[in-house]
């Protein structure tokens, strides 16, 4: 099939669009400019690779029609943040493709009620990207019902892999607690610990879209979770964490009113969202349906994020 990538250069689509080639369809890679991908893969020779500003084709209504223009079978659309963007692609694609896409986010649970959550529970988004990611997901699972969109949206959890920083056991992207775990000093952490983080490996989530092509009756018109197995916890992803360098955990914790204190903005800021969500995720559905097996446990995901930074000297 002729597929279009919309933001293919990034973290998922460096590994969906080799995987894409690898499978024989034509690819072509939308991006904001001459961003390159993660990976080297030689996958990367056979993509036809297009330079769109859609911010800018948004606000003049064309951005829609010009992911037409290109006559393709599938979309993928995995910068899809706001209302306003999927209601000008479901516009324009609607009765034009066989498969439309989108990339969501476990963030649209917001807080939860229950856990692991489901797709099928009640949401309690907060937050500007979580809320407008769940009214994303709202209006396309609505176009699919009533007007036959062939939409399927797909919500990774915290995506880690090769080539940029993975979320820490602090709650943040500091690169500096990568830097104090491996020298084996002691780290802060909010709380006692217990809150959760749900991370997946990048190329787990790009199984689920490559997949969801595949089981195109069971996924037209769903919604699917792509996280690892389990959640994990702030205490026990640190002590892991220490282990991978050969120490004993050297633990800390502080009520989050102290614990904000102790460190930047920027990170407090990165972490209370984190511990706010605790999110702890099941990927049944995605299992049952599109028969999902993620290769990446949590932390085997996250370890080989952490040690391909040691490879390339950033730790």
């Amino acid at each position: 099939m002729k597929i279009v990538v919309i933001g293919g250069t990034g973290h998922i689509g460096s590994y969906l669009v080799p995987r894409l080639v690898r499978a024989g369809h034509e690819v072509v890679v939308l991006s904001r400019g001459n961003s390159k991908p993660y990976s080297s893969d030689v996958a990367w020779q056979s993509v036809r690779s297009v330079s769109v500003d859609r911010e800018a084709q948004e606000k003049s209504g064309t951005f829609g029609l010009t992911i037409a223009s290109f006559g393709s079978d599938v979309v993928i659309d995995l910068i899809c943040f706001t209302l306003n963007s999927a209601v000008q692609l479901a516009a324009a694609l609607k009765d034009k493709v066989s498969q439309l896409l989108v990339c969501g986010t476990i963030w649209i649970n917001g807080i939860s009620e229950v856990v692991p959550f489901k797709e099928e529970h009640m949401r309690n988004p907060f937050g500007s990207y979580g809320i407008q990611k769940a009214e994303m997901t709202d209006f396309l699972l609505k176009e699919a019902r009533q007007h036959r969109l062939p939409v399927t949206i797909v919500h990774p959890g915290h995506i880690v892999g090769k080539g940029w920083v993975p979320l820490n056991p602090q709650g943040n992207f500091n690169l500096e607690i990568w830097k104090t775990i491996k020298a084996g000093k002691p780290l802060l952490l909010p709380n006692n610990g217990l809150e959760t983080v749900h991370h997946v490996h990048a190329d787990d989530v790009a199984s689920v879209f490559i997949n969801a092509m595949h089981h195109w009756s069971a996924a037209v018109g769903e919604q699917f979770i792509a996280v690892s197995p389990q959640a994990i916890t702030l205490n026990g992803y640190a002590q892991a964490a220490y282990r991978w360098f050969g120490h004993q955990p050297d633990l800390e914790f502080e009520p989050w009113q102290r614990f904000s204190e102790k460190v930047s903005k920027e990170d407090a800021a990165a972490t209370w969202d984190h511990i706010h969500h605790s999110p702890c995720a099941s990927i049944e559905k995605a299992t049952r349906l599109l028969e999902y097996v993620p290769r990446y446990s949590s932390f085997h995901a996250i370890e080989e994020s952490v040690r391909y930074l040691e490879t390339i000297g950033k730790l």
